[in-house]
């Protein structure tokens, strides 16, 4: 018809689809939901969630499913496991009874002297076993054993059970602070007790209760190696009474490598002393940054500052193709030739390159300003 738009096929083929769309929509929002029916009883459609979290197994104790637990807490769980396992009552033999102190000095005299004048003997502190059953609060029970002392399993004898057996009874306390990480420890690991280190009732040490005077000798028992370094030229100062293994280390466990009692690293813990090695630079030393036991023995060494060997030979294991020649500075070079190279003087590398840890200078590139 003249004078009338006309409309096409297409254009009436979409706007039939778009009716249809926005009919069903409609329907699907107003059209109210069916009722849930479980086990014969029939369930408001508001109460589907609720019904679905009732047909769901309860969660096995900490955290894991039946068919066990993965991932990052699975690690952790289980270490909180074992050390619950470990925290175990002190042994009782089969119809023991406590019989108080005063019966146990009828002949363990000797054993009340170390004991009474530490904090295990102070019955005023309320977790101490003097404030609880004295000496029957580490050893259990004793009337069986003051029947008979000759019987052995009686009493536990902290010398005799294995060292799982005996630490449970310490860890029932010392489960806190340092002692906190000793479950999978290096040290627990190896199967060592709290008696291999420390003694209650005949300890030689000021501090720890340790069955010898000094600390370092107690850790020498094991670690001979390492504390012979302290008696080379170049060492720490434990000799001179200022520090100590467990300055560094954690014996009873540690969230770092080697039982280091700060941070994640060595070069962490090192800087925690040393912080005017710790950077950052804007010129950085690959050793330095890698770990201080590249270059440094921090146990004892022969050569000054703790070197693991002296220099140029040490710069020389890794700087053996570039700048200077790489010759090995061998008996010619050294002084016996005619021609000694004057780089093995004074500090050698370092009297020019001072500051070898890094450096913050723009032209500190070759670390020597």
């Amino acid at each position: 018809m003249p004078g009338r738009a006309r409309v096409g096929f297409p254009a009436l083929a979409t706007a039939g689809l778009v009716a249809l769309w926005v009919t069903a929509v409609l329907a699907r929002t107003s059209a109210p939901e069916p009722p849930q029916v479980r086990e014969g009883i029939v369930l408001p459609p508001s109460s589907q969630a609720a019904s679905i979290r009732l047909q769901q197994p309860p969660a096995q104790p900490g955290g894991s499913s039946q068919q066990g637990s993965t991932g990052p807490d699975a690690g952790a769980a289980a270490g909180q496991a074992r050390q619950k396992k470990a925290a175990a009552p002190p042994l009782k033999a089969a119809g023991a009874e406590f019989i108080g102190d005063d019966t146990c000095l009828t002949c363990h005299q000797a054993q009340k002297k170390g004991y009474g004048n530490t904090m295990h003997g102070r019955a005023d502190h309320p977790r101490s076993p003097a404030a609880n059953q004295g000496c029957e609060t580490c050893h259990g029970p004793g009337s069986k054993h003051m029947d008979d002392p000759e019987v052995p399993g009686m009493i536990r004898s902290f010398t005799k059970d294995s060292p799982r057996d005996g630490n449970s009874t310490c860890l029932t306390c010392h489960e806190r602070g340092t002692h906190a990480l000793w479950a999978g420890s290096v040290h627990d690991a190896r199967n060592l007790s709290c008696a291999t280190c420390h003694s209650v009732h005949d300890f030689k040490s000021e501090k720890a209760q340790l069955k010898t005077e000094r600390e370092m000798d107690t850790c020498a028992t094991c670690h001979r190696e390492k504390v012979a370094k302290v008696d080379r030229s170049g060492h720490m100062p434990l000799r001179e009474g200022k520090m100590s293994c467990s300055t560094c280390h954690n014996p009873h466990g540690s969230t770092n490598v080697r039982q280091l009692q700060r941070g994640d690293s060595i070069g962490e813990l090192c800087t925690s002393c040393h912080a005017d090695k710790r950077g950052p630079y804007l010129w950085e030393h690959a050793p330095s940054r890698d770990g201080c036991v590249t270059c440094h023995d921090p146990h004892g060494s022969s050569n000054e500052r703790m070197l693991v060997t002296k220099p140029p030979i040490l710069c020389q294991r890794c700087h053996v193709m570039t700048r200077h020649p790489s010759t090995i500075y061998d008996g010619a070079l050294i002084g016996s030739g005619a021609t000694p190279s004057v780089r093995i003087y004074a500090r050698s590398c370092v009297t020019c390159h001072s500051n070898i840890h890094g450096s913050n200078h723009p032209s500190g590139q070759r670390f020597i300003r």
